[in-house]
């Protein structure tokens, strides 16, 4: 189980960023829409686990399972590219741009997008039996998270705007740990562990991931929640990204890379 010191993983992290920028828009967006897809399934999976046993701590348990499996086949979160690839344009590798970290992050977007309601209407599809049900108490639940995560926000204004932005700060503070957390060892089950530490305690806590996000809220909607697409954006995913955005880049990237990278010289006893 070798471990790795910060001062390597912290230059994987910016070869990381380098090669996600310059990935092509096919292997992009193939790879983020599995991204979404299983974190979506991984969601919905942690909900019936909580709901059928009455233990949302063993959901929380369990939700990492999907995440560990899209990190070790290389697919890519928006979470996880809003850590990594700016950290490529700070060091001045060649040919970095502006442009290129906000393409990726575009097509990323759209990939995870993409993947997280596709998850959302086939798990629609199945608890319904094709739409002729009302999907009973998983569907009941989600539903309520729905409204809870958008109306209950809009209730509070502008306090409720920023609770969501923060809950985003804090969830991706925690789910780019376990993204640098699986670069501090070579062993398989080093990296898994390293991962469902941070995920589980961003899950239990709900706080907000805006690709989970990309899944509940789409699939509330079909399964009858009360709240409009425009509710979804305005009181829930545009803080909920802004959010992540905030809190992986200065909480988890800059800090490592300020500190491993581009380090100040040591102080010298007078």
């Amino acid at each position: 189980m070798a471990y790795i010191e910060p001062s390597e993983f912290v230059t994987k992290m910016v070869d990381a960023g380098e090669q996600k920028a310059y990935m092509s828009t096919k292997d992009t967006i193939i790879r983020a829409f599995m991204a979404g897809a299983i974190l979506g399934l991984a969601a919905i999976f942690a909900i019936t686990v909580a709901t059928k046993t009455g233990s949302p701590i063993l959901g929380a348990c369990l939700f990492p399972v999907g995440f560990i499996m899209l990190y070790l086949m290389k697919f890519d979160l928006l979470t996880g590219v809003f850590t990594l690839v700016p950290l490529a344009l700070l060091d001045k590798r060649p040919g970095m741009t502006p442009g290129l970290v906000l393409r990726n992050w575009g097509l990323v977007f759209i990939g995870n997008f993409a993947g997280a309601l596709t998850t959302a209407f086939m798990m629609s599809f199945i608890l319904t039996y094709g739409f002729a049900t009302d999907g009973g108490a998983i569907a009941a639940k989600v539903s309520t998270i729905g409204e809870s995560r958008t109306l209950g926000y809009q209730s509070h204004g502008a306090g409720g705007w920023f609770t969501i932005f923060i809950r985003g700060m804090l969830c991706n503070w925690m789910v780019s740990m376990g993204v640098v957390g699986a670069m501090i060892s070579t062993s398989a089950g080093a990296k898994m562990a390293a991962m469902w530490m941070p995920v589980m305690l961003f899950f239990f806590m709900g706080f907000e991931h805006s690709i989970v996000n990309m899944f509940l809220f789409p699939f509330s909607m079909i399964m009858g929640g009360e709240f409009t697409f425009m509710d979804y954006l305005v009181w829930n995913e545009i803080p909920t990204v802004l959010g992540n955005l905030a809190g992986g880049l200065l909480l988890v990237g800059l800090p490592l890379y300020l500190t491993h990278v581009r380090t100040s010289a040591s102080r010298k006893l007078a």
